[in-house]
C-alpha cells in the first residue's frame, strides 16, 4: 500500500497528474487522492524522503490522537490520559501511523468529526461551529477512503451514542443538515470530476471494488474473533475490560462504560458482515477498545484510592500485571538467541537492553504486587518509548536485509538515463520494485517481437537471463547486461526470501549493420 501510494504521489509532481491519478503509468482511481496529496506534498519539500513521507502520515496519527482524548469529555468516568497512552501503545496504531497510506487519515479525520459531531449534538441548541467543522471533516475522511471510515467507525458510533446517551435533536436539524451537505460536496466532487471525464474508468473500477468486497479475501464470519490480539501488549487486558465490569451492577449502567461497550461491538459486528476481511481493517475498533480498557484501569485506580478494591479485581488485574511482567522478563532471553548469537547486536547493547528491559519488569511486578494499574500502564509507555527512539533504530539490519542490492541503483547510471523501462507481461511486476527504480515500468508482450523492436533503446527487467526469457529478441537487438538486482526485504538465508523481488536489467538497442 505504501509503495502505490508514493508512486502516484511520485507522478503526480513530476507528470502532473493532481486530479487524475496514475500509477506505473495506468489510471489509479481505486482510492481518493487526499493521502496521496498530502504525500505529494512532502515529495515537493524534499523529493524521496520516505521519512517525511511517513511523518505525514504520524501527523494523522497525532490528530486522531489528540481528538481520541478529547472525546473523553462524553464518558466522564475515563482517566483521558490512561486511555490514550493505552491507544497509543496498541500495535496497530503504531504500525498504520507511521506508514504512508490511507487508513491513517480516512480515521484520524473521522475521530475528529465525531468529536464535533457528538458536541453538537449534546450542547443546548444548534451551535453551527460544531456541525460545520464534523461536515467538513467528514468530506475529508471520504477523500481519504471513500465510505469505509464511515461505516467502521461512525455508523457503529452514531448507534451506540443513540442508544446510550440518547441525544435531543430539537432545534438542530439545521445544522445536522449543514454537515450532511457539507460532507457530500467536499466528499464527492472528485468523483463527479472522475466521472465526468472518465466515466468508463470510473464504472469499471467501481465494479471492480465492489467485487473485491464480495469476493476477494473472503473469510468466515467469525474471522474477527480474535479481534483483542490487534491491541498487542493489551491482548489480556482488552478481555478483561470487556467481561470484568459486567459483574458489577454500577458499571453495567455506566455510561462511560456503555457507549464504548457498544461502539466496539456493534462496529465488530458490521465488519463481520462483509465477506471480505483484512487485519488492518480492525484498525478502527481500537478506538472504542482503548476507552474500556481505560475505564477498567481508571475504576481499578478510584477504588485504590478509597481502598474498596473487590477481590475479583485485585485477582484479574494480578493476572494482568505478572503476565506483563514476565513477558518483559524474558525479552533478554530472546535477544540473546535470535539478536546476540546471530551477530545482529554487540553484546554492550545486550547488556544495556537488558538492564533496561528487566528494570522495567521490576517496575511491573512492583505495580502488580502493589495494585497500581495507571503507572503499570505509565510504565508501559516508558518501554515502548525507548522500543522506538533507542532500540529500534539499533536493530535495522535484523529489519532490513543486510545484503540488499536494490535496483535503485539503476537509478545512477549515466546510460540508462531517458531510456523506458519495460517488464515480461507474462510474470506480474511486484510494485515495489517500481517504487525502488523510480521510474515507470511498463508491460512488455514477449510474443510481440516486432512491437518491442519499435520501442528500442529499451531497458528490460527479466527474472532469468534475458537470453533465455526474450529469445526471440536475443538475435535482433544488441544487449548490455547492466546487473542482477534483489530487493528483498529478507536475506537470502531466510525462508521469505523470494525470486519474485529478484531481476536481471538488461539495455537492448538497436543491433548495428
Amino acid at each position: 500500500m505504501e509503495s502505490r501510494n508514493i508512486i502516484t504521489a511520485r507522478e503526480m509532481v513530476y507528470d502532473g497528474h493532481w486530479l487524475v491519478p496514475t500509477l506505473n503509468g495506468d489510471l489509479r482511481l481505486e482510492k481518493p487522492p487526499l493521502p496521496t496529496w498530502i504525500t505529494a506534498v512532502a515529495e515537493l519539500i524534499s523529493p524521496d524522503n520516505l521519512a517525511l513521507q511517513r511523518g505525514m502520515a504520524a501527523l494523522a496519527a497525532m490528530l486522531l490522537v489528540f481528538y481520541f482524548y478529547k472525546f473523553t469529555r462524553f464518558m466522564p468516568d475515563i482517566n483521558p490520559m490512561v486511555a490514550t497512552m493505552i491507544l497509543c501503545t496498541c500495535y496497530s496504531v503504531i504500525l498504520m501511523g507511521r506508514t504512508a497510506s490511507w487508513d491513517i487519515y480516512c480515521h484520524a479525520f473521522m475521530m475528529c468529526a465525531i468529536y464535533y459531531l457528538c458536541k453538537g449534538l449534546t450542547l443546548p441548541g444548534c451551535k453551527w461551529r460544531n456541525f460545520i467543522i464534523s461536515g467538513i471533516m467528514m468530506g475529508l475522511s471520504f477523500m481519504s477512503k471513500g465510505p469505509i471510515s464511515f461505516y467502521s467507525l461512525l455508523l457503529p458510533l452514531l448507534i451506540a451514542f443513540t442508544l446510550v446517551n440518547r441525544p435531543s435533536l430539537k432545534r438542530k436539524w439545521r445544522g445536522i443538515l449543514a454537515t450532511v451537505i457539507l460532507c457530500l460536496a467536499i466528499g464527492l466532487w472528485w468523483y463527479a470530476y472522475i466521472y465526468a471525464f472518465h466515466p468508463e474508468a470510473m464504472a469499471y473500477v467501481a465494479e471492480k471494488e465492489s467485487g473485491a468486497w464480495l469476493n476477494h479475501n473472503v473469510r468466515p464470519w467469525y474471522y474477527y474473533w480474535k479481534f483483542f490480539l490487534e491491541s498487542g501488549v493489551w491482548s489480556l487486558l482488552l478481555p478483561t475490560a470487556i467481561l470484568l465490569p459486567v459483574w458489577s451492577k454500577d458499571d453495567r449502567k455506566n455510561r462511560s462504560y456503555l457507549l464504548p461497550f457498544a461502539w466496539m461491538f456493534i462496529m465488530l459486528v458490521l465488519l463481520s458482515l462483509f465477506p471480505e476481511k483484512k487485519n488492518r481493517y480492525l484498525l478502527p475498533i481500537l478506538i472504542p477498545a482503548s476507552y474500556l480498557m481505560g475505564y477498567l484501569i481508571t475504576i481499578w485506580n478510584e477504588r485504590l484510592k478509597y481502598k474498596s478494591v473487590f477481590k475479583t479485581d485485585k485477582i484479574f488485574y494480578g493476572i494482568n500485571g505478572w503476565a506483563l511482567a514476565a513477558v518483559v522478563f524474558a525479552i533478554p532471553f530472546a535477544a540473546y538467541i535470535f539478536l546476540y548469537q546471530s551477530g545482529y547486536i554487540s553484546l554492550t547493547f545486550l547488556i544495556i537492553l537488558t538492564a533496561v528491559i528487566w528494570g522495567t519488569a521490576f517496575l511491573l511486578a512492583f505495580y502488580a504486587y502493589k495494585f497500581q494499574p495507571v503507572k503499570m500502564v505509565a510504565t508501559v509507555l516508558a518501554l515502548f518509548l525507548f522500543a522506538e527512539l533507542a532500540a529500534m533504530p539499533s536493530l535495522k539490519n535484523v529489519i532490513n536485509n543486510p545484503e540488499i542490492n536494490s535496483i535503485s541503483q539503476t537509478r545512477d547510471i549515466p546510460e540508462l538515463d531517458g531510456i523506458p523501462f519495460y517488464y515480461n507481461s507474462e510474470n506480474p511486476l511486484r510494485i515495489e520494485i517500481v517504487y525502488a527504480a523510480n521510474r515507470v515500468i511498463r508491460p512488455l508482450k514477449v510474443s510481440d517481437r516486432d512491437s518491442l523492436l519499435q520501442k528500442l533503446p529499451c531497458v528490460v527487467i527479466t527474472h532469468q537471463p534475458v537470453k533465455k526469457e526474450l529469445p526471440d529478441i536475443w538475435n535482433s537487438a544488441d544487449s548490455l547486461f547492466v546487473g542482477t538486482y534483489d530487493d528483498n526485504r529478507w536475506a537470502k538465508t531466510h525462508h521469505r526470501h523470494s525470486n519474485e523481488f529478484v531481476y536481471n536489467v538488461t539495455l537492448l538497442t538497436p543491433k548495428e549493420q
